[in-house]
């Protein structure tokens, strides 16, 4: 199998506009969570999410006129994709067709375009029909996603959707990681975008009662992973996507490489639509399958980048998955959840735990976990609190936990 590595990243965050923009609030330990803006939130009990700040303008990566027929998504995943390509030294102003066909895209998402079908919706029960977008039915289904993102850059490869709720974007990693070891392609545009900040979307979350309603006059502490009193997490926004390619061909055009994706793990509790088993032990299983594949043990970690959510039950079991997985040296992995910085963005949180883990590589910092006010007794792994430190990695896991009962974690490798 060839080795596989990360050449550009981008990343369009609630912390952040821009690949070094997020890590340098991320580093720093800067929230972005904030009161609702994109609509009126007083009718929710929940009024705070990770919201792009405003100054992202939509209308750089989509036309004015073409906007009312896409997701929010859309904008987001563009502005990633194409600064990930600039970071990567990849420019596809001259590539021929034939160039173009060998690069394909793989985009994670757990809500793709349920934001735009929220809209039509709206639209077509308050009797504004006229207003309703000709592309409602292709734009609502979740795959057009990697087609917007591969139309607008011309790329003529696979095009495809990964869509597993919160391991998404972990999982398009993984299948990008599986397809260029393999020698489908040489080179991939993967990572994960979602946009579910909307009013029904939100309701329907509340309904489960997995978010938190608790701090809505203090937004930036309202998420807070593996501290006693967390009641839930916070919705969020966000696009972080990555140019990965074969290690041969990267290192032939001179790019400078942040990290290898080493291996990847995946298994499911089959167990229940929403909870974790209260055990642990697919969430360790598949922490196992990935070092496994890179060929470590689980001593040779230094850094977990945390699913972290915020909500009891899953920061409870994670930590116990994350015992069961590395056993005693568990007590020794420093370890973080990006979540107590920029909310939940669902099936992107991957995608912005391995851009974080890979920018820690690279500047030897691992971030903190905010508002960790008093650890759950337990939640009583090292979860490096403010203000984060210093700290040479060599090998990470990224690990994600999804609906369904879904796991999927990586292993990156510095070079």
């Amino acid at each position: 199998m060839r080795r596989v590595v990360i050449t550009g990243i981008g990343a369009v965050s609630p912390n952040g506009i821009g690949r070094e923009r997020f890590w340098q609030a991320t580093r720093s330990g800067v929230s972005g969570v904030r009161r609702i803006t994109r609509f009126d939130p007083s009718g929710l009990a929940v009024q705070v999410a990770g919201e792009v700040p405003d100054e992202f303008d939509e209308k750089l990566y989509v036309d004015v006129k073409d906007r009312p027929h896409v997701s929010r998504a859309v904008p987001l995943a563009v502005a990633s994709v194409g600064e990930a390509l600039q970071d990567a030294g990849v420019d596809v102003r001259p590539m021929s067709r034939d160039q173009l066909r060998g690069i394909g895209v793989i985009v994670g998402s757990g809500g793709g375009s349920m934001d735009f079908t929220e809209e039509q919706y709206r639209l077509y029960y308050t009797g504004h029909l006229k207003q309703c977008s000709v592309y409602t039915i292709p734009t609502g289904t979740i795959g057009t996603l990697a087609s917007e993102v591969s139309m607008r850059f011309g790329f003529r490869g696979l095009s495809h959707i990964v869509s597993t709720g919160c391991t998404s974007s972990t999982d398009a990693l993984g299948y990008a990681y599986r397809n260029i070891g393999a020698g489908v392609l040489n080179m991939m545009v993967v990572g994960g975008v979602d946009a579910p900040i909307a009013p029904l979307i939100m309701r329907g979350f509340q309904l489960m009662r997995i978010m938190t309603s608790s701090w809505n006059n203090e937004p930036q502490r309202a998420s807070r992973p593996f501290s006693k009193d967390r009641d839930g997490f916070v919705i969020a926004e966000g696009s972080w996507f990555f140019i990965v390619e074969d290690m041969e061909s990267a290192k032939a055009r001179g790019a400078r490489m942040y990290g290898e994706i080493a291996g990847y793990g995946s298994t499911c509790e089959a167990f229940h639509r929403v909870r974790l088993e209260e055990c642990g032990e697919e969430p360790a299983r598949a922490i196992g399958l990935a070092l496994g594949e890179a060929g470590i043990p689980p001593s040779a970690v230094q850094y977990i980048n945390y699913h972290g959510t915020s909500t009891e039950l899953n920061d409870r079991i994670e930590t116990r998955a994350i015992k069961l997985a590395f056993d005693g040296h568990a007590y020794k992995l420093a370890g973080s959840s990006l979540k107590s910085l920029i909310g939940h963005p669902q099936g992107a949180c991957g995608a912005a735990g391995v851009a974080a883990t890979l920018l820690a590589m690279r500047d030897g910092v691992v971030p903190p976990t905010i508002n960790v006010d008093e650890p759950d007794p337990e939640c009583d792994l090292d979860y490096v609190p403010e203000p984060g430190r210093r700290l040479e990695i060599e090998h990470a896991v990224a690990n994600c936990i999804a609906f369904g009962s879904k796991n999927s974690a990586l292993v990156l490798r510095k070079l």
